[in-house]
């Protein structure tokens, strides 16, 4: 029996566009296979969702809130909406989940966009007001975490490969982007330790593990936001995926449906990585595309494997959250990737389909660690 530390949080993570429905902002606005339209109407079922977490023995829930649902015009904000949240939480606390809460995963009010999104000089203000209007009326919350992997995943594609919204491919822009949320994390970690200082304030940095001699871009690619940030974090949340090599991904574990290899071992390496910079880590995000559900079970007990070699090693992993409660929009994939724990059926009212990796899962948490 691999035992876990006692207090350990074992969750799931979703993010607000990718699964409420119903929002109007900047990726909506960009139409076709970037608007999630309904998504999984988890904005009205997200009591139904949070049953289904508790069910899996869960004890904390990663979510986001969607910054253009709080202030759909710039400088008014919805107190309907902010209602919303406050019920979101009431219901996980309810369940005996955790919230870890996400300021802003990936998504822009239009508004915002509009006046040039990160590129403007002052959107660390326009942000730093969203957020303290959002921590000074959500009660509860220990755990925050203002940006979500902000430079070498949301910057690289937004300004550097063109790949999401505003479609930019400008290295100069990118760096700009990059150094913008450099300090848009610092203004909103002081700032939520002023209104809220027993809170416990992080990143989610999306971190590959990087072998052969690629690993010269480790230093910009994965370094270079927390080298700059290290004394604006009281702990660090990893979302790991997948190793690179020379030759391409790793693949001692085959390949999931986005054709990324499957490579347990790194999420080891990166965690040995982190160790330098002394903070707790939790595994914000991990997961794996896979419909049939045939590779999700040992994905999550190998990569375990490796967590535990970790803390064994001194390490100090405190959570473990799988990418994600249920299938979603896989942002400029669009639907068809399937990452849920719980399957939606798009073609019969959205209903929830547990997979039997969600079963495994389960008998994790209930275990407190993996019974090999």
């Amino acid at each position: 029996m691999l035992k876990f530390p006692e207090n350990f949080y074992w969750g799931t993570a979703t993010s607000a566009y990718q699964v409420e429905g119903g929002i109007k902002n900047d990726w909506s606005a960009a139409g076709g296979k970037y608007d999630a339209g309904i998504a999984c109407d988890h904005y009205h079922r997200f009591e139904e969702d949070f049953n289904l977490a508790q069910q899996m023995n869960n004890n904390a829930h990663r979510f986001s809130i969607e910054w253009a649902r709080i202030e759909p015009e710039e400088g008014k904000f919805d107190q309907k909406e902010i209602e919303h949240y406050r019920k979101v939480i009431l219901a996980l606390k309810q369940r005996g989940l955790e919230p870890f809460v996400t300021l802003w995963h990936f998504f822009l009010p239009v508004w915002f966009a509009k006046k040039g999104g990160w590129l403007n000089k002052d959107a660390p203000k326009y942000f730093a007001r969203y957020a303290e209007f959002i921590v000074k009326n959500l009660s509860g919350v220990k755990f925050w975490i203002p940006l979500n992997e902000p430079n070498n995943v949301y910057a690289a594609l937004s300004f550097l490969t063109g790949k999401w919204p505003p479609f930019i491919k400008n290295w100069f822009k990118f760096r700009k982007v990059s150094k913008q949320l450099i300090e848009t994390h610092k203004k909103s970690y002081k700032l939520i330790h002023k209104i809220s200082p027993n809170a416990f304030v992080g990143i989610a940095q999306s971190r590959t593990y990087f072998k052969g001699i690629i690993r010269i871009v480790n230093t910009i690619w994965n370094e270079e936001f927390l080298n700059k940030t290290e004394n604006s974090h009281d702990f660090i949340g990893l979302n790991y995926y997948a190793g690179v090599s020379v030759t391409g991904f790793l693949e001692t574990d085959g390949k999931n449906d986005r054709g990324w290899g499957i490579y347990p071992e790194g999420i080891y390496r990166v965690l040995k990585e982190l160790k330098k910079y002394n903070k707790p880590i939790y595994i914000t995000e991990n997961g794996l595309a896979d419909a049939k559900d045939d590779r999700r079970a040992k994905f999550i007990i190998k990569h375990l494997e490796w967590v535990y070699k970790a803390i064994k090693e001194g390490i100090d992993v405190r959570g473990y959250f799988h990418w994600s409660l249920l299938d979603n929009l896989e942002l400029e994939q669009g639907f068809w990737p399937r990452f849920g724990l719980i399957e939606i059926d798009y073609d019969n009212n959205l209903k929830r389909i547990p997979r039997p990796s969600s079963k495994i899962y389960a008998e994790i948490c209930k275990n407190n660690g993996l019974n090999i």
